[in-house]
């Protein structure tokens, strides 16, 4: 899902004005009138994420725009195809080039990068879930842009669920302690994730009722003790896998048969996508 614009275009505003600065000294110093039209194309293999929000960068430059989507998002493009067609006044298409194409590199970088993990577990039943290890200010973009390549998105905020992680364990005294403590004051419907490493602590969230435990840099062996004993135990209890999740790893971490596997490699480890515009 696009985020809305109430929250996309304060944003682009943002991008927008660290770039143009007190004025595009070279497009307008050119006093460029004319009506143009620019392609954008792939410069390498990947799939393409972000062009309807690099398409928005220009149209709050000028409501003229106008854009003909030559690939959908979410579709892998080859070299040398063209993405995408604008049309509009060519000052704008140019001053707002590279706030648009730094986006849409960024994101459909992040996009290959998940795609190859989701194609790897695509017949099993886990899905691939994203972390809060991201760039400032680009959360909500780089979360959109793993939903791109076919993951599904972990809490965006602190405030959308409780995580309860090893410092949090070791500042309320244990895991009971803590979920004691927690669940006195959230909010219906929040649910309540704890972080594991061992079989004790993953009794420790069982006897406390945690809604989802994570078995964190758990060995295989130990992970597959610990999902047996999570569904002998409730089979509502859902299982997230974190930690050292590579593409060599994934699979045999989904053929444990945890629920989620969390990796904030899809956004940490991903290089941009190289694309380009080109003025006709």
């Amino acid at each position: 899902m696009l985020p809305h614009r109430l929250i996309l275009d304060p944003l682009l505003n943002t991008w927008l004005r660290e770039d143009v600065g007190r004025g595009d000294r070279t497009t307008q110093g050119l006093s460029l009138q004319e009506w143009g039209q620019a392609q954008w194309l792939a410069k390498e293999t990947g799939v393409i994420a972000g062009i309807p929000i690099a398409a928005r960068v220009f149209e709050l430059l000028s409501d003229q725009v106008q854009v003909n989507y030559e690939i959908a998002e979410g579709k892998q493009v080859q070299p040398s195809q063209i993405i995408a067609t604008f049309n509009g006044p060519l000052d704008v298409l140019l001053m707002g080039e590279r706030v648009a194409l730094n986006l849409a590199m960024r994101l459909s970088g992040i996009a290959t990068a998940t795609k190859k993990y989701t194609e790897v577990i695509a017949d099993l039943p886990t899905q691939l879930v994203d972390t809060r290890k991201t760039t400032p200010g680009l959360r909500v973009l780089e979360k959109y842009a793993t939903q791109v390549g076919g993951a599904i998105n972990h809490r965006m905020g602190l405030d959308d669920a409780v995580m309860i992680k090893d410092n949090h364990i070791k500042a309320a005294g244990g895991i009971q302690p803590a979920i004691k403590r927690i669940r006195q004051t959230i909010p219906y419907p929040l649910t309540i994730e704890v972080e594991t490493t061992t079989l004790q602590e993953v009794n420790q969230a069982l006897k406390s009722s945690a809604d989802i435990i994570m078995l964190d840099n758990m060995e295989l062996a130990l992970m597959k003790q610990a999902v047996q004993l999570i569904r002998n135990h409730n089979v509502k209890v859902k299982i997230e896998a974190s930690g050292n999740v590579t593409l060599t790893t994934i699979r045999a971490v989904a053929e444990t048969g945890v629920d989620y596997i969390s990796s904030s490699a899809l956004i940490t480890r991903s290089p941009w996508l190289d694309l380009s515009m080109r003025i006709l």
